[in-house]
Parts: structure tokens; C-alpha cells; sequence
């Protein structure tokens, strides 16, 4: 009697820890399905809906890591998959965005730079994987730009754009509408950067550590700020906030740099 309700005991476990794996892996792949579905979009030249679905892959992102740490659900599976899925949302199908909505008039030239973004896209999740499996990561710190950050710009800025066709431009930041046919033009370099940028050793602020805390004063008035701009400049605000992101990490480096030099001519 106690080997049967021992057995059942092992089977309501292997079932609970079954559904914590499977619940945050719903919102992988519904992560990977907006990607999926804005590469259909663009392909459409739908670029504008394109880039929100990608936008809603953000949403899918966030959730499944926090509900996998809710309920203890985190597995080597889990990881996997949210590569995978990162990698079509935020390699792929922006690569492809952009390709369509901007590097297509570059000819031949457009396929390398796409092709780059994906490659080192896919380099920067393969790395971050080995360091997740072997405990070589940081909470505080990425190394390198994380692969949803590059997209960020590309996705922002295909949507800032797009008012300026239209009748939102008004509505925008000035400063920033005013810059976005330079940024236009650049694009093929922007591409490239955001590359080597995620393939680079460029230290970035991973939100996850004790840096910043959501509960703490300062924390409450940054996300505040940060939601207040995205609720009334939401193209432009992102545009801007992915863009800082990737330049914080280049200058904070250049900053670890210096100061280790410094160190050594003290020595």
C-alpha cells in the first residue's frame, strides 16, 4: 500500500514539474509565432504591422522568463527553445524587415549585411547558451548586445519611419523624425554595427541583478518615465531608448578600458 502511494506521490510530482516546464514554453513559442508571422507580413510589404508583431514578441519574451522563475519551471529545454525562438523574432524576422523595407534598393549589396545580422544574431545566442549551461553568466551584465536590443532599433526605427509617410510625423519627437531619413540612409552601416556589436565583449546592463530595483524609489520613477514616453511617443520612444541601450554598452566599455589601464600604470 505505502509502494502505491509512494508511486503516486513520484507521478504528481513528475506531473507538476511536466506543466511548470510546458506553461513558459507557451510563451516561447508564441514568442517564435510573432516572429513568424511578421517575416509573412513584410513579405506582404505590410512593413508597419510587420514590426508590432515583432513588438509583441517582446511581450512573449518577457513573460516566459519570469513565469518559467514563478514556477520553478527553468530546464535546459527551456533555454534552448528561447534561442530558438529569439532567434527568429529578433534575428530573422527583422533582419528580413529591414531587408525588405530598406536594403532591397542596395541590390546585392543588401544580402551580405542581412545575412550578417542573422549570422552574428545567431553567434551571440549560441554564446549565450554555452555560458548559461557552464555558469559563466552575469545578472548584471550581458556580454555583448543581446540579440533583442539590435532588433529593437531596426524594429523602432521601421516604425518611426513610417509616420514620416503618413500623417503621424506630428506626432513624433521633432529631433528624432527630424534624423530619421539620415538614419534611413544609414542603415547598411547601422546593420552592420549592431552586428559586431553582438558578437563584440561590450558589457550591458541586464536589469536582473541588484542595479536596479522595480520596488525602489528610483526604480518606480525610471519605469515610470520610461512607460510615460512609450504610452505618448510610442515609435520614437523606442527608437530612442534601444538606441541608447546599444551605445551605453560601447561607452561603458570604453570606460572598463581606461579605468584598467589605469589600474595597471598604478601598478
Amino acid at each position: 500500500m505505502d509502494e502505491i502511494q509512494d508511486k503516486k506521490r513520484i507521478d504528481i510530482a513528475k506531473l507538476k514539474k511536466t506543466g511548470a516546464v510546458v506553461l513558459p514554453s507557451i510563451f516561447t513559442i508564441a514568442n517564435m509565432a510573432f516572429g513568424f508571422f511578421a517575416i509573412l507580413f513584410a513579405s506582404d510589404n505590410n512593413f508597419v504591422l510587420a514590426a508590432w508583431f515583432i513588438m509583441l514578441s517582446y511581450v512573449m519574451d518577457m513573460l516566459d522568463g519570469r513565469i518559467a522563475r514563478l514556477v520553478h519551471g527553468e530546464s535546459s529545454f527551456g533555454v534552448e527553445i528561447d534561442s530558438l525562438s529569439d532567434w527568429m523574432s529578433f534575428g530573422i524576422a527583422p533582419a528580413y524587415l529591414v531587408y525588405k523595407f530598406v536594403l532591397k534598393d542596395y541590390g546585392l549589396w543588401g544580402y551580405p549585411v542581412a545575412f550578417l545580422y542573422v549570422l552574428c544574431g545567431a553567434l551571440r545566442l549560441a554564446r549565450y547558451n554555452v555560458k548559461s549551461h557552464f555558469g559563466g553568466s552575469s545578472k548584471d551584465y550581458f556580454q555583448g548586445l543581446p540579440i533583442p536590443g539590435a532588433a529593437g532599433i531596426l524594429v523602432s526605427f521601421v516604425l518611426a519611419y513610417s509616420m514620416l509617410e503618413g500623417e503621424g510625423a506630428q506626432r513624433g519627437i521633432q529631433v528624432i523624425m527630424n534624423q530619421m531619413p539620415l538614419v534611413y540612409a544609414a542603415i547598411p552601416f547601422i546593420m552592420i554595427a549592431l552586428a559586431l556589436l553582438m558578437v563584440s565583449s561590450a558589457p550591458y546592463a541586464a536589469f536582473k541583478g541588484d542595479m536596479i530595483k522595480p520596488t525602489s524609489v528610483k526604480g518606480i520613477l525610471l519605469i515610470t518615465a520610461i512607460i510615460s514616453m512609450i504610452v505618448i511617443y510610442p515609435q520614437d520612444a523606442l527608437f530612442l531608448f534601444f538606441s541608447l541601450y546599444a551605445v551605453s554598452g560601447v561607452i561603458f566599455g570604453i570606460y572598463r578600458a581606461f579605468r584598467a589601464l589605469g589600474r595597471k600604470g598604478e601598478a
